[in-house]
């Protein structure tokens, strides 16, 4: 499933998928990759400079992730491209959550947040509620 939102132009997209052949259930260690697609609909390059995740287990345990960057990398992205990266997080529950922001520059040498759509974490070891 494909999550996305868009923050002043800046669209991102997040695809992730649990990888069964990384995860060992019986030890309580779910793995997931998540593919990140950041496009610049604007008029104006924007440098990614930093993250921020969200990241919460089925047991309601949160870890806040900041640092530099995405993947070692701050890529700059002009108007009408698209940077893509994929990384990885695991849990020690079947299912979570996921949820951010990135801090941009534009070439103006504007600051600005950039939302990172909330996503799911789902294996097949999870149990669906109905809210």
């Amino acid at each position: 499933m494909m999550y996305e939102s868009v923050t002043k132009g800046i669209r991102v997209r997040v695809e992730p998928e649990y990888l069964e052949d990384q995860s060992s259930p019986d030890e309580g260690y779910f793995f997931w990759s998540y593919t990140v697609e950041i496009s610049n609909d604007t008029e104006i390059a924007v440098e990614l400079r930093s993250r921020l995740w969200q990241i919460t287990d089925a047991q309601g345990y949160r870890e806040e992730v900041r640092g530099p960057g995405v993947v070692g990398q701050t890529p700059r992205i002009e108007p009408g491209e698209t940077f893509t990266y994929t990384s990885g997080c695991p849990l020690r529950t079947p299912s979570g959550i996921m949820v951010g922001s990135y801090q941009m520059v534009d070439s103006e040498g504007q600051m600005f947040d950039v939302s990172i759509p909330a996503f799911s974490l789902d294996s097949p070891f999870s149990v669906p509620t109905v809210n």
